[in-house]
């Protein structure tokens, strides 16, 4: 296999992670999520603390967030970008968040997502994974959930 090739075979592979990483997170599938995670991931995620070390807190973080919506969640990528090398990949993707919470909330958010993966063992892993909004410089500190792409 040429480089080009494998460079182009590497890609689609990532991008399925991602895909089904979406997939996972629109019906709750806390196992799906997990299968495409590295056992050390680092997670800078939108809720408090400031990261998840380690598959185990990541996959509390899931199960305790999925039960506060309603139904399926609705989970949009947009603009997803791929650079990848021999065995490290970086992307980045504006993502929408969108649904009913249990208290009847509704909840239609745009994050900005960053995930590196590792190929680990001749499997592309996620390794990092970082969800962020941008805040409100004007002193208030409020996140700019109204924001769009």
């Amino acid at each position: 296999m040429t480089a080009k090739n494998s460079k182009a075979t590497d890609q689609a592979q990532i991008r399925q992670i991602m895909d089904n990483c979406a997939e996972a997170v629109r019906s709750k599938d806390v196992d799906g999520i997990m299968s495409h995670y590295a056992t050390d991931i680092v997670v800078f995620d939108l809720a408090p603390p400031l990261q998840y070390r380690g598959a185990d807190e990541c996959r509390k973080n899931w199960e305790a967030w999925f039960p506060t919506f309603r139904g399926p969640i609705g989970y949009e990528l947009h603009g997803l970008e791929i650079a990848a090398s021999k065995d490290l990949a970086f992307c980045h993707s504006f993502n929408r968040i969108t649904g009913t919470r249990t208290d009847d909330e509704k909840t239609d958010v745009w994050v900005r997502a960053t995930v590196c993966c590792r190929k680990l063992d001749g499997q592309w892993k996620i390794v990092h994974e970082h969800q962020s909004v941008p805040f409100y410089m004007d002193g208030s500190y409020r996140a700019a959930v109204d924001l769009k792409p």
